[in-house]
Order: C-alpha cells, then structure tokens, then sequence
C-alpha cells in the first residue's frame, strides 16, 4: 500500500510537470520527503502530509483515502478493525491495566511503550506507529471531539515507563487532560482486589448510531466483540470496575502524588513530606502562640 501510494504521488506529480522540489515547497516538506514518499522509503507519509500532497496534486482525496490503507500495514491484523472503529466512535470507555491509555499519552511515554513488544520489527516500524498514534489523539481536540472515560489500574501510575522524567511529564499531562470537559479519568487502586479484568485490558466503543462494540487486549493478542449479548457482558464488567474505581476528584489526587512522590526527582521532598513539615510548623506556631499569650490570661483566684 505504500508502494501504491507513492506510485500515486509520482504520477500525479508528473501529470501536473511539477518537480520533487517544487512539490515539496508547495507542501512545506524538503524535496527529499517526496523522494522517500515516492519510493515508499524512510517513515510513512501523516496524514497532514498526505491531505497537503492530496490538495496539491488536486487528487480529489485519492491520497487521503489512501492514507488509511499504508498505515494499517504497521499494525497487527487484530488491532486494524478496532482502529477503525475508534475513529468514528461517539464514547470510549477504557480501562486499562498497564500503560496510559493512547489517546492521553505524551509522545516521549508513546515511544517508550513502542519500543517494546514481540510485534515491533523495526525502527522504521516504530515511529510509524508513533506518527499514526499522536495523530489519532488530534481527534480529542477535533469538533466532534468523543467522549473519554478512562479507568486506569493503579499500577499504570506506578510502573515507571520510560524513567522518572518520562513517568513525572506523563503523570502531569495525564492530571491537565482529567480536567478537560469530555475526559473522565479513575483510578482503580489496589486496594480494590480482584476483578472480572484481571491481566487484560477492555474499551466499549459506543458508535454514532447508538451502536456499541468491545475489544479486549493483552499483551500480544487482541479481540474484537461485535454480537450484542457478548458486548453486554462486557460493557457491565466496565461498569463494575467504574464503581470499584475511585471517583474522579480522589483518582486526580492519587496521580498528582504518583507524580509528586514516586518520581519527583532526588533533590525534591515528596508531597507526603511537605504535608508532615507544613503540619509540623503549624503546630510549632501554634504552641508558640499558646506560650506567648499565656501570660495575658488572668490567673484563676480562690474566690473567682
């Protein structure tokens, strides 16, 4: 498919008697991006690229239509159909055992779950899938932007991805996205036992036309639910774990400590330490003005 999208590009460009260096300029990228484009070499087109070669070549949307169909070719055959789901999808509920969900991930955390995993291939494979993930997030800001609810296992907070510095700027993105008005975040603590998914991750899917589909992952697998009665069962097991969770305003708290205690850095006190000094001063100035105000007080005589 990529192949096919280049040849595309070649015979578009030179339909319209443009050079590579003149498509190029007209679509802000060096003339050697369009070399790599055309010979389906170097990392895959984005989609902004794309629509800016679609627009400049007037392909009337032959190249976007395209773009869907290249980069699905880095993705393993379970996870395609899902993926296209998603791009539609009105709500998304997730709950997710292991990493920040894709959509709420900074780009250096995505990179670092990437480079991980039995399916990578390459490093060319790798920013593929980078580029096509921090592209899906531009649709939290879009117009027709879904609703997100997102419940996290308390050991996403915990594991550190990518180092302290990654985790702390994660966390710190994760706590100003909880804040957005179509973005729900819990958390569900350790506290909470077992439950129906335990090892394995789980988003419900509600579609434009009130329909919902289900889709469950682990590490190297994944599975697309689509009959009603399977969905069902799995969109209660959500709703199971939502009550479970903590609500929002305490899941909020629990990320800011994650991010303010386990990976503060070495030269910084942790948010539990400068709660017990804050404490502790206060009842030093305290006492002190119980000790300075003692003698003002009118002793208590025999006949009072």
């Amino acid at each position: 498919m990529a192949a096919l999208f280049g040849s595309q590009v070649r015979r578009l460009r030179t339909a319209a008697g443009l050079t590579q260096a003149q498509l190029g300029a007209k679509t802000h990228v060096v003339s050697t991006r369009i070399t790599q484009v055309e010979r389906s070499s170097g990392a895959k087109p984005t989609l902004e690229l794309a629509r800016a070669l679609d627009a400049a070549l007037g392909a009337d949307g032959l190249l976007v239509d395209l773009w869907p169909h290249v980069y699905r070719e880095s993705f393993p055959d379970w996870s395609r159909t899902f993926m296209a789901y998603s791009a539609q999808a009105a709500a998304i509920r997730q709950y997710t055992a292991h990493v920040v969900p894709g959509l709420l991930q900074t780009e250096e955390y995505a990179r670092a779950v990437l480079s991980v995993g039995l399916s990578l291939k390459s490093e060319e494979q790798l920013e593929e899938r980078l580029s096509a993930r921090l592209e899906r997030q531009k649709r939290l800001l879009s117009p027709k932007r879904p609703d997100l609810l997102v419940i996290l296992d308390e050991s996403v907070l915990r594991r550190p991805v990518g180092g302290d510095d990654v985790m702390r700027r994660q966390l710190a993105h994760l706590a100003r996205a909880a804040t957005k008005p179509n973005v729900t975040v819990q958390v569900l603590p350790f506290a909470a036992g077992a439950h129906d998914m335990l090892g394995g991750s789980l988003t419900v899917l509600t579609l434009p036309n009130g329909t919902e589909v289900a889709y469950t992952e682990g590490a190297h697998h994944g599975q697309l639910f689509e009959d009603p009665a399977e969905v069902e069962h799995l969109a209660l097991a959500y709703d199971r774990l939502g009550a479970a969770a903590l609500p929002p305003f305490m899941s909020l708290d629990m990320i800011r400590s994650a991010m303010e205690d386990d990976y503060r850095g070495a030269n910084l006190p942790s948010r539990s330490a400068r709660r017990r000094l804050a404490k502790e001063q206060l009842q030093q100035s305290g006492g002190r003005r119980l000790r300075r105000g003692g003698g003002r007080n009118p002793r208590r005589g025999s006949g009072t």
